[in-house]
């Protein structure tokens, strides 16, 4: 995906990152959040000193969630029984059916 395109759909908005990292981070607002406008995703990038390298961190995940969301999953092919199995079901249904008769009630005529 084209990252100047993404960046024109997305709202920047720019953020002192948090976490250690001193007088240097304390002071630059170098974090930077992304939401995108069409999906809403938001992603932020603060892993960097760098205002721009953060930038293009965000919209790299930006890029991954768009293409995540997007993608469709492969149709499920329905498995089917083997003639074997088929037969041990209907099998053990029979053997259940002769079962609950010999619960029924003798009828004495």
């Amino acid at each position: 995906m084209d990252l100047d395109k993404l960046k024109k759909e997305c709202e920047i908005t720019t953020f002192r990152a948090s976490g250690p990292g001193g007088q240097h981070r304390n002071v630059t607002d170098s974090a930077v959040r992304l939401k995108h406008l069409p999906t809403g995703i938001i992603v932020v990038g603060q892993s960097h000193r760098s205002q721009h390298r953060n930038l293009l961190d965000a919209l790299d995940r930006l890029a991954g969630k768009l293409e995540e969301k997007n993608k469709r999953p492969k149709p499920r092919i329905p498995s089917k029984k083997s003639r074997a199995v088929r037969e041990r079901e209907m099998e053990g249904k029979k053997r259940r059916g002769k079962i609950k008769k010999l619960r029924s009630e003798v009828k004495l005529d």
